[in-house]
């Protein structure tokens, strides 16, 4: 089930909230309970087998952690059983993801190497496990470290499977979502919160639906063409991935956060306007926050942080933003984007340490002009498509005016509406206030207000060029 299909807008969506808010009338267990099953329902839709895997994994790291926290008995005081138990569960969860993510990336590679023919598994990649993997293995150094203190089994299952999260995140730490649940003012209907999240749910559904499925329609078109791409065609393909990974991405952030906050949960912010940052580190501090904070806490600090020299940091940089790239794909173009924003930071870090700063324009165009690039090994089918689309940016390949980017169904699309979206939805968000800025702590909305902006949206939704059912570009990671 998808957020901008009509089935959850206008059927599961409002039945959920109505008999969530009823049964915590009654018992907040109750409540909890409900999502849960809702929870698991809507994870279940794509595929039914779905929901086996995420039974096992809540019913293993529940045990764990339970586990961990009777070891260290509520203190910092860790035992050699503590340690290993916390091993052993790291690496059963990352065992799960690699068996159903990368076993036949290693295969194929394998094949190519050895000159081989081992057989494909063809495994069907379970919805949201690198979310729900990452986010248990958060949970249990936070059991580890008596940062998460979870008893109750009711609790945990909402805590990993909470529906407006579960695919494609935020990755939240257990601290941060369940105490919300706890609160009794956080059990009854809240008109504010259900006016705020309306309005940052449509935000989000108008940026979906309008906006990065439009650009979707040129990116497809321009990147199965990759090795004909003159220079202008390129560079509308490359820059129409750029807007549409960053509104369908800001889409899915928006309607997650807009959803749970319908619930009266806050999930952390996990999407600031990332093309206005001046540098690669500023980049990542406003794309997919909560990840970044997980590999800078799990993965970057662990290794060594840059507590052990500037070579060291480096290396340390270097592997994280690999391993980074690695956990969106299993492809040797994601390895390539990981290491290019490696690269990248490595470079950044050697230039503030020699004092060369640029102006803040020059320093914003060579980010945003780097980010572009690197998209374009993320998008790609292989690296060779991807070196073909850079040498058409580059001009190899020619500068023919004429554009062969057409939507489906064979419509032209001219050159000028292709550039008048670039210009008009570049500068959005380029300048504009993102959604976190419109609605939170800045304009106060009465349900009506929100309920007039939010049906503006839906119209424009309704009659808009693009379709309403298509998946969110990071269901693929």
């Amino acid at each position: 089930m998808l957020f901008n299909s009509p089935v959850f807008i206008f059927i599961f969506l409002p039945f959920v909230l109505l008999v969530y808010f009823f049964l915590n009338k009654l018992k907040i267990s109750l409540g909890k309970a409900w999502l849960v099953v809702v929870s698991l329902f809507f994870y279940g839709y794509w595929n039914i087998d779905y929901i086996i895997l995420i039974i096992i994994s809540i019913l293993c790291n529940y045990g764990l952690g339970k586990f961990l926290i009777k070891l260290n008995n509520g203190t910092e005081k860790y035992t050699l059983l503590s340690k290993s138990i916390l091993i052993k569960g790291i690496i059963f969860n990352l065992a799960i993801l690699f068996y159903y993510k990368y076993t036949d990336f290693i295969i194929t590679n394998v094949n190519y190497i050895f000159e081989v023919e081992i057989s494909m598994l063809n495994l069907l990649l379970p919805l949201a496990i690198s979310f729900f993997t990452f986010q248990q293995i958060a949970y249990l150094v936070d059991c580890y470290k008596s940062d998460a203190l979870e008893y109750n089994f009711l609790n945990y299952c909402l805590f990993v499977t909470f529906f407006p999260q579960l695919i494609a995140g935020p990755i939240v730490h257990h601290k941060e979502m369940m105490p919300q649940f706890n609160k009794q003012i956080n059990a009854n209907v809240n008109h504010a919160n259900l006016a705020k999240g309306l309005f940052i749910f449509a935000i989000g559904l108008f940026k979906k639906v309008i906006i990065a499925d439009s650009f979707a329609q040129w990116a497809n078109t321009g990147f199965s063409s990759a090795t004909v791409l003159q220079f202008w065609d390129a560079w509308g393909a490359s820059l129409s991935y750029t807007f549409q990974l960053y509104y369908d991405f800001s889409a899915y952030a928006d309607m997650a956060i807009g959803v749970a906050l319908m619930f009266n949960i806050v999930l952390p912010i996990n999407f600031n306007s990332p093309y206005k940052a001046l540098t690669i580190q500023d980049f990542w501090h406003r794309w997919h926050m909560t990840l970044s904070r997980w590999l800078r806490d799990y993965l970057y600090i662990p290794l060594g942080g840059n507590r052990k020299g500037a070579i060291r940091t480096y290396i340390n940089v270097m592997l994280t933003f690999i391993l980074g790239g690695l956990w969106h794909g299993a492809a040797w173009t994601f390895i390539v984007w990981g290491a290019l924003h490696g690269l990248a930071l490595c470079t950044q870090r050697l230039w503030t340490q020699v004092g060369f700063k640029l102006p803040s324009i020059i320093s914003w165009l060579l980010t945003f002009t780097f980010i572009s690039v690197s998209w374009i090994f993320f998008r790609a089918e292989d690296i060779p498509s991807a070196l073909h689309i850079i040498s058409g940016m580059l001009g190899v390949n020619g500068y023919n005016t004429s554009s062969i980017l057409i939507a489906p169904g064979n419509t032209l699309i001219t050159s000028p509406y292709i550039v008048s979206y670039l210009i008009i939805f570049g500068f959005s968000a380029f300048f504009s206030r993102n959604s976190m800025e419109l609605s939170l702590n800045k304009i106060r909305y009465t349900i009506w207000d929100s309920l007039m902006v939010s049906a503006v949206f839906f119209l424009a939704i309704l009659f808009g060029i693009a379709t309403v059912d298509s998946e969110f570009l990071y269901f693929n990671f």
